[in-house]
């Protein structure tokens, strides 16, 4: 029988460009989050600086993750650009434990200035964590229905996000984490940006939280940098 799953969405605070403060905050995040899935929200490790550098899983600016993953039992899902073919990189989520990171899931559905920059993802994606099927999302993804029809079609339990929004925008997020939520049956798990996210984004909307698959609000943050929802599911 599977067992249940402590989850967290965090929205640690950013420095734009700074991966390896952003790192040791990450690292921090997960030390404290008391989970063994911690998602963080899109771009998470760069900011919203759609010129940041392109990094590779193997970057040592994350070993400090690695080695809290390794400490907490985690498993931590934060945002980056990683490199693509013909120069053009992806907006993607990293999937990193105790034993290093690997690219998990490549943004599918990218917004007009996005994609002068970036090439979109070719396919849905799957985590398996303790025997829960996490399908991945970022940002845009989440307001297209086929997105989540084709990550359901993979045998999602949760709907794994990482956001960003503008502080006005929070009711956007929650719409659609319960639109999902419903119509497919799944827990989602929103981790929203907080404060400064750069980007022109000088306060974005954080309240990361977790829905049930009856679209009920189990856990949310509030609008702070720094803060954590949890819930244990299921």
């Amino acid at each position: 029988m599977r067992t249940p799953l402590s989850i967290a969405a965090a929205q640690p605070l950013c420095v734009p460009y700074d991966v390896a403060a952003n790192a040791v905050t990450h690292a921090a995040a997960v030390r404290g989050a008391d989970a063994r899935v911690v998602v963080f929200p899109e771009l998470s490790l760069t900011g919203y600086e759609l010129d940041a550098p392109a990094i590779t899983p193997r970057d040592p600016r994350l070993e400090p993750i690695v080695e809290a993953c390794a400490d907490a039992g985690s498993l931590a899902v934060a945002g980056a650009p990683v490199p693509g073919e013909e120069g053009h990189p992806h907006i993607a989520m990293l999937a990193i434990d105790g034993t290093g990171a690997s690219v998990a899931y490549r943004k599918m559905w990218l917004g007009e200035a996005e994609a002068e920059r970036f090439s979109a993802g070719a396919k849905p994606a799957i985590l398996v964590a303790d025997g829960w099927r996490l399908g991945l999302a970022i940002c845009k993804d989440t307001g297209i229905p086929q997105h989540a029809s084709d990550t359901a079609a993979l045998g999602m339990d949760v709907y794994l996000a990482a956001t960003l929004k503008h502080e006005g925008e929070t009711t956007v997020q929650a719409d659609r984490a319960r639109r999902v939520a419903r119509q497919h049956q799944v827990f989602v798990a929103v981790a929203s940006f907080a404060g400064p996210a750069g980007g022109g984004y000088t306060r974005a909307a954080g309240r990361s939280g977790i829905w049930s698959p009856d679209g009920a609000l189990l856990a949310q943050a509030g609008p702070e940098a720094g803060a954590i929802a949890r819930a244990i599911l299921g």
